[in-house]
Formats: C-alpha cells, structure tokens, sequence
C-alpha cells in the first residue's frame, strides 16, 4: 500500500494498523531548532485519547508518544522525527465473527476488493486509530507554528450533531473544553448528552458537523490553480476517517447567495485591508486573504453499531452482520482533535512553501 504521506515541505507520514503493537508517523522538514518535547506533544493526543468519558468508545489507551529521532537537547535537529504510539488495549478477538464478513459501511470490502486480502482487526490501516498519528504530528507542527507565526491559533469545534445543531447566538468559546463534545454552546452540549445516551442505548450512532477555524493566518499563503491553500486544506480534511464533505466559508450555502451577498466588502483600516464580511472563508482565489479560515466537514455515522445489518461473506453468500467491539457512538467528538492537527500540518507547509518562493515578499497597498 503507498500514498501514506501528505505535504510537501512538511511532509508527514503515518504508518501502523489498529491492532498492531504500534503506530506512528515520520514528519519531515521541520524546521531546526523549534521546541519539541514528549510532555508538549502529549497534551494534543490527550484531547484526541479514547476512553475519556461515556461518549466515545472505552478503548483504554494512552496515547503515550515517543520521540525516537530528529530531537536533540529538546529541540528539533531538521532531520527526520519519528514518533511512536505503543497500542496496549487491542481486543482482537472481538473481530473474529467477521474474519470473512464485509461489514456494511466500513472499508472492508473496498479493500479486499482492491488488495485481495484485508486486517479484519478493527478495520486495520482503515481504523480511525490511525489518527493518533497524525495528532502527534500535528503536535510538532504547532510547535513550528508558534514559533514562526506566533499570533496564530487553530480552534475546533462540533457545532452540530445529527440534526441538532448548535444556537450561534450562544456561541461562547469557553465552552469548548468545559463538556464532552468541544461544543461553543453549552445548553447544546447538555441535549447532545441526552441524545446520545439514547441513540447508544438503542444500538445506534449518528454523524456530526465540526469545524475549525484559525486566526492570526497571514495573508499569501496558497498558491494559483493547483496549489491553492484550500485545495490542501480540503484535501487534508477529507483524508480523515469517516468524513464525507468538506467545506470553506459559506461552502454548499453559498449556491443560495446572490453576488451582491457573497462578495466580502473591502476597506481600509489603519493596519491595511479589512472586510466587512468572511463568507470566502479567509481564502481568495486559492491564497489567504489575512482573514480568519474558516472551514467546516461531515462527518458520517459510525458504521460498527449492535443493531444487525444485512450483509454478504467472502463467499458471496447473504448474512447478517452485528459489529461487537468498543466503537464511538459519534466519531465527529474524537475528529476535532484531528482536524486541528490536520490545519496545522498544512499551514506550517503552505508557510515554507510561500517562505522558499516569495521569501516573505509581500505586495503594498495605500
């Protein structure tokens, strides 16, 4: 299997199965001499670990990282890091009922259709599990980050769950970490909890919308036609498990506005261009415009529920298939973490990126 790796100056590459003895990734061209350390990296895998609370599922993981390369004396060295998360809670015998079932809504029988052959443990390389990964990495970008954009901050968030949706106008960041759901609005949290509780005790699970915002971007990173910042952005966000659509600004709802309501006013400030709008979501013709990203993605429901599904095996003939094991009733929880990690990786690329060809160069106005 190859196409493993995204990014291009920072460049990250997962590697690792659900139920094997580790997972990882290997991130190179990180710049030299940025703050990475163990305990700074774990704080971001904490937010993502399983087993957290009665929302997601009671895998008991710690997430624990380890640095094996590319960090000298506390600071990255340029060369490669290679980080490594040790699985310790694997229940491989929980999938031995499906060895040569498909279960309807995951990967199993795409893969096995492309690969001939297939990790029924968990889903293997299709395992949501391999994410950890990918939030260790994003770890060390945001260390790159604060470093080189120190005004810059990355802020995910669920702002709807099956067809409740968060009230904007209760929209208090603070929220965010004080519940269960990274939810803005806590009286939205508090029914989600309700609803939750119902949709698991009957066998059920249900999608979510997550979005993630960052401010403090500076104005010029993207590139025309085919390296457009959120082309990558997109990209980045639809190789997350279970996601099903991404979208930037006002996204799908923007085919319902005229011109005169989409086009974001400008003006002059004392410090350069201001809008009197965002419905671009912060980037123009490919290439941020210094306003805030704004971006938004689906995420389906978990596909391993207790409620039997109609299905085929390995050799064609019909069954039925109920998915034991520990599973999230709502996937989009532990996605907002990842999504985070996932801006990250693709800002500090766009940064290096647009620092080679333009060496900060900037055009003026006024």
């Amino acid at each position: 299997m190859s196409l493993n790796s995204f990014g291009h100056l920072f460049r990250v590459t997962t590697w690792g199965e659900s139920h094997g003895p580790a997972l990882g990734a290997t991130v190179d061209g990180c710049p030299p001499g940025v703050e990475i350390t163990e305990k700074a990296l774990q704080v971001w895998l904490d937010k993502r670990r399983p087993g957290q609370n009665k929302h997601t599922t009671q895998r008991r993981e710690p997430d624990t990282v380890e640095i094996l390369s590319g960090v000298f004396e506390g600071r990255s060295t340029g060369t490669p890091i290679q980080l490594m998360i040790r699985n310790t809670d694997q229940r491989s015998k929980d999938y031995g009922d499906i060895a040569e079932t498909f279960r309807p809504g995951h990967a199993d029988i795409a893969y096995h259709l492309k690969y001939g052959l297939r990790d029924y443990r968990g889903g293997g390389r299709s395992s949501a599990r391999e994410t950890a990964a990918r939030v260790a990495a994003g770890g060390v970008a945001r260390a790159a980050l604060a470093a080189l954009l120190p005004e810059l901050k990355i802020t995910g968030y669920m702002v709807q769950m099956g067809e409740k949706r968060i009230d904007r106008a209760r929209l208090d960041m603070t929220e965010i970490e004080r519940n269960d759901f990274w939810c803005p609005d806590a009286a939205a949290a508090a029914e989600w909890s309700d609803y939750l509780d119902a949709l698991r005790k009957d066998h059920n699970s249900v999608g979510a919308m997550i979005e993630v915002t960052a401010s403090g971007v500076p104005a010029g990173l993207g590139a025309p036609v085919y390296g457009k910042l959120d082309t990558d952005l997109a990209a980045a966000m639809m190789s997350i498990n279970a996601v099903k659509g991404v979208e930037i600004g006002e996204g799908m709802a923007a085919a319902a506005l005229t011109g005169r309501d989409n086009a974001d006013e400008i003006f002059m400030g004392p410090n350069g261009p201001e809008y009197g709008s965002n419905h671009a979501g912060g980037v123009l013709g490919g290439i941020s415009s210094g306003q805030d990203l704004v971006l938004r993605f689906a995420v389906k429901p978990t596909s391993s529920i207790l409620s039997p599904r109609r299905s085929i095996k390995l050799d064609g003939s019909a069954t039925e298939v109920v998915t034991k094991g520990r599973h999230d009733p709502c996937v989009g929880i532990r996605a907002v973490p990842v999504a985070e990690a996932m801006m990250a990786c693709v800002l500090l690329d766009h940064y290096l990126l647009d620092r080679g060809q333009t060496g900060g160069h900037r055009g003026t106005i006024g």
